[in-house]
């Protein structure tokens, strides 16, 4: 493996590896070094280095971050942007409306989806990444998640696929139809065998295995339990929708008597190895009752303005000790993948809120980052320190939209929008983005595949 040595870069941020206060999160310095050899970062610091490196970048004009980590995802959804009948729903007609165009999903619409959703990650930032697929069509095999692993695979990107799942269709009251939900047993046993196949539990894995019921109304409350008491035993994370609109919080008091949180703690699964995607409408007491308990959060912002569904009490999770961190969420309900534009969006939205809510921008770099490891379970990425793996990101300070903030690079690739911004990418000490290109990637080829998939879907 390649020895990698980046000279005199203009701003690393290391990254404080606890939220605190919230005081001085970037740890960050100038010139010096970063030194990376065997897939981890051997030294970093404002020193100068001595090393030789098979491969010497002069990060001068570059902003160098820890790879940024996407916690909430549902590759699967980029096939359908900004499908007109769905474009002022909210989520219930959403999902109605795309459950009858996704039930039409193939094996191979599963794998060009994945790997066009992950490189447009890799080229906002993303080194790691979650995906939450529910979603099950019949014809479509159960080697689904196998078929996103293989194209995380071959772009080198750091994977935690979430096995999901929805067993109550429209027959059993929920709201998918038959075609794209599955028997309990077969979930189980999905779940088992991806465990002892991909699963690896090891410091700096590329593949690790979390399980996710799409929600806890889309499938039984035993399964629910079930995941949870299977997941402790494999030493595994788990992941769920929470609290995203109001209509699930009017739903949960009338059909469980419970608001979702507690039906959720009822569960069992309120505990330290669960992060939630959304948690928009937590009160003040089960914002402390979460973070006492250890729960993670993904905030996806751009999906919550887009469905109408509501403004998360980010600033108060982190205070409390919630390990919050950012998620693109479904490229159905954000229409874009870019994750460097979602942590612009965290920050715009909270100033909706009154001014002692605000986020700043080392407040969403450290969400993506720290937050979204230990969102993730992990602890071997996230920051750039000695003996972490070396997924890292640098960004040129010479592009038309940066022009007069390099004074603050950091605040710069947050306040200012650059589309592709990422001009180096580096996943377990491999270059990965080398120019601003996916190195091995015919993205024309990628893009033509995936697009003639999206019309026949949507029958254009």
């Amino acid at each position: 493996m390649s020895s990698i040595l980046i000279e005199n870069p203009l701003q690393v941020c290391r990254m404080r590896t606890d939220y605190g206060n919230g005081d001085n999160l970037l740890d960050s310095f100038q010139g010096g070094h970063i030194y990376i050899s065997n897939g981890q970062i051997i030294t970093a610091g404002p020193e100068k280095s001595n090393f030789t490196a098979d491969i010497v970048i002069d990060g001068s004009r570059m902003l160098v971050l820890p790879g940024l980590i996407n916690t909430h995802h549902h590759f699967f959804q980029s096939l359908t942007r900004n499908v007109q009948s769905t474009t002022k729903a909210e989520l219930f007609d959403w999902l109605l409306t795309n459950y009858e165009i996704w039930k039409g999903l193939t094996e191979e619409a599963f794998f060009i989806s994945a790997k066009l959703s992950m490189a447009e990650l890799l080229k906002s930032g993303c080194t790691c990444s979650s995906d939450h697929l529910y979603l099950f069509p019949n014809q479509a095999g159960n080697r689904l998640i196998d078929a996103e692993i293989s194209a995380a695979l071959e772009l080198g990107m750091r994977f935690q696929p979430t096995r999901g799942s929805m067993s109550l269709s429209k027959k059993d009251g929920g709201l998918p139809p038959d075609t794209v939900t599955q028997t309990e047993s077969q979930i189980l046993e999905d779940e088992l065998r991806l465990v002892e196949q991909y699963h690896d539990p090891k410091a700096g894995a590329m593949t690790r295995i979390s399980l996710a019921p799409c929600s806890p109304f889309s499938v039984t409350p035993e399964l629910m339990v079930e995941t949870s008491r299977l997941s402790r035993e494999k030493g595994l994370q788990i992941h769920t929708h929470l609290a995203e609109t109001l209509d699930e919080e009017k739903f949960c008091l009338e059909k469980f008597a419970q608001r979702p949180f507690d039906y959720m703690e009822k569960l069992e699964w309120i505990t330290d190895n669960a992060w939630f995607a959304h948690a928009i409408h937590l009160s003040d007491d089960e914002i402390i009752r979460g973070a006492k308990a250890g729960i993670g959060v993904s905030h996806c912002p751009s999906s919550n303005m887009r469905l109408g569904s509501g403004i998360a009490k980010i600033k108060e999770m982190l205070e409390a000790g919630i390990k919050v961190s950012i998620g693109v969420d479904g490229s159905a309900s954000n229409d874009s993948g870019n994750l460097l534009l979602e942590l612009r969006n965290a920050m715009l939205l909270s100033r909706l809120r009154p001014a002692k809510y605000w986020l700043d921008a080392p407040d969403v770099l450290w969400m993506a980052t720290v937050g979204g490891a230990k969102a993730l379970g992990r602890d071997d990425i996230g920051q750039i320190l000695p003996g972490k793996s070396a997924d890292l990101v640098l960004i040129s300070m010479d592009r038309l939209e940066y022009s007069g903030a390099s004074h603050d690079p950091a605040s710069a690739v947050v306040f200012s929008v650059a589309s592709q911004p990422v001009d180096i990418s580096i996943i377990n000490g491999k270059l990965v983005v080398e120019n601003g290109n996916i190195i091995g990637l015919n993205e024309k080829e990628l893009i033509s595949k995936h697009s003639n998939i999206s019309h026949k879907l949507l029958k254009i």
